[in-house]
């Protein structure tokens, strides 16, 4: 999914706001530089979010009969795929 600069520097204050507020986490530091890091966090998650979606729509892509988009076969597929691809970049 893409988002505007906006739209994740939005998240980013939303989700430093929550660590603020939780007695589970506690900043120690500037805010800016949390801000800073939070903001890459999201980006790299993102780029891997494209790179998957990117991989699934190629497989789909890849078969001999082709799947018009959209259909309910090609939703299943799409799903059980996203999954499959999911697992694999999933951290151990």
């Amino acid at each position: 999914m893409l988002l505007s600069d906006d739209k994740v520097t939005h998240l980013a204050h939303v989700i430093l706001g929550c660590l603020k507020k939780t007695s589970a986490a506690k900043l120690k530091g500037d805010e800016t530089q949390a801000l800073r890091e939070i903001k890459r966090i999201l980006a790299s998650e993102l780029a891997q979010e494209e790179a998957i979606e990117r991989a699934v729509r190629a497989k789909l892509a890849s078969y001999s009969r082709p799947i018009a988009e959209g259909s309910q076969e090609w939703e299943v597929l799409y799903r059980k795929t996203m999954e499959e691809e999911l697992r694999k970049h999933k951290p151990a």
